[in-house]
């Protein structure tokens, strides 16, 4: 608007100073009006650098230029329609009262101009200035409304941006605090199901290592060369934490069941004939289990192990993994000495570890499936971790039912804590 309002008065000047010199050539007024018309034009050129504030600079240099204007006018009526972008100009600069004040002495000099020019009175002269002075000013003022308007929304928006923007800041503040507990979950867990159960196991064989040294020296020496079986796996347990946290026996190939197969082998060796652990697969998975599936498995079933040689006392126990094409099923069962519902499972006095089955619940429950734990006094534990799978289309080989591990009812480990 303002570059259309500086074009419109150049040239509405330029055409009132050609039509004076055209029709009114070699007058002793002519000068002037050159002049004046020079002086109007300099003027307005310099409205711009003055700014737009109503600073008494800039209302100096308004009067000025309207003072200018109406010399012309009175020397030259044809000057009077240059009146048009200077209500454009008193409106933006005055206040609204003032601005109003300025437009209507302005029309009354078109006004007169007009009926000086005309042979006649004409009613169209009296009352078309008024009108288009009425006309710019609705505009300007409808303009200047919907300009307050658009700055009060571009505030708002900005406003809602900055409450946006730290809105995704707090969340993803919030994000990384939650992502940093899980993590810290995470590595507890595998914490105590590989380091923290190793470490334990070599305590109660050092100690069984130490109470036999003198009386039987050949058990002790097998008590601590199991001991260091167990601290050289625990090794590479620590080095696969470094390197991806994934357990040993799946970084070693083979997948879940080969892993399985080698813990249940790993366990009856260690246990040096006091407990014999055996492994069934039954089914045939439709599409490899996923990583995540494979590996909180294998957690369980350390972890479930490592409670039945802790705790349960038993002689026999078995791990079957079953395969149900919507899910996979895993049952660690052992004949131990169980433990009933109004009886919670012993707890050591100094138990410092304590996070089996609540780690065992979570594994299963990051995964969206659901541990579910049988055991009486004196017939044994079964746990049983079952994890639904992705949707793959086929449905893998059924599967019977799971293998009964050992004589009495099977199996899960009794966490003391």
């Amino acid at each position: 608007m303002a570059l259309l309002m500086h074009a419109a008065f150049f040239l509405l000047l330029g055409a009132s100073l050609a039509r004076f010199l055209m029709r009114h050539p070699g007058e002793t007024r002519t000068p002037w009006i050159i002049a004046l018309s020079a002086v109007l034009a300099v003027l307005y050129l310099l409205g711009p650098v003055l700014g737009s504030r109503p600073t008494p600079r800039r209302l100096t240099w308004l009067g000025a230029l309207v003072v200018v204007w109406m010399v012309l006018v009175v020397l030259a009526p044809s000057f009077a329609w240059c009146a048009v972008p200077l209500f454009y100009t008193g409106l933006r600069i005055l206040p609204p009262r003032a601005a109003l004040a300025l437009v209507a002495l302005l029309t009354v000099f078109v006004v007169a101009a007009q009926l000086r020019l005309a042979t006649g009175f004409d009613p169209n002269l009296v009352l078309a200035p008024p009108a288009v002075a009425a006309v710019a000013t609705a505009v300007f003022v409808h303009m200047q409304r919907q300009a307050v308007r658009q700055r009060e929304l571009s505030v708002r928006q900005r406003e809602l941006i900055d409450d946006l923007l730290r809105t995704r800041r707090e969340l993803a503040a919030t994000e990384r605090r939650e992502g940093t507990l899980a993590e810290r979950q995470r590595l507890s867990m595998e914490i105590h199901d590989t380091l923290a159960q190793g470490l334990s196991s070599q305590q109660m064989l050092l100690q069984a290592a130490d109470r036999s040294w003198d009386a039987d020296p050949g058990t002790a020496r097998r008590h601590v060369l199991t001991a260091a079986g167990i601290a050289e796996r625990n090794l590479a347990e620590a080095r696969r934490f470094v390197h991806d946290l994934a357990p040993a026996d799946l970084a070693e190939g083979g997948g879940l069941e080969a892993a399985l197969h080698t813990l249940a082998a790993r366990e009856t060796e260690r246990s040096g004939g006091g407990l014999t652990v055996r492994c069934h697969v039954e089914g045939v998975p439709a599409a490899p289990l996923p990583d995540r599936v494979q590996s909180a498995l294998l957690r369980i079933a350390q972890g479930a192990l490592a409670n039945v040689t802790e705790h349960a006392e038993a002689t026999v126990a078995a791990l079957t993994l079953t395969h149900l094409g919507d899910r996979v099923v895993l049952d660690i069962a052992d004949d131990g000495r169980g433990f009933g519902p109004d009886r919670p499972a012993p707890r050591p006095p100094e138990d410092v570890r304590g996070h089996g089955l609540p780690a065992m619940r979570a594994r299963v429950r990051q995964l969206g499936g659901t541990l579910t734990v049988e055991s009486a006094p004196g017939e044994g534990t079964v746990l049983s971790a079952a994890v639904p799978l992705p949707h793959t289309g086929t449905s893998s080989a059924p599967a019977g039912p799971p293998a009964p591990p050992a004589p009495s009812a099977p199996s899960t480990p009794e966490e003391p804590a």
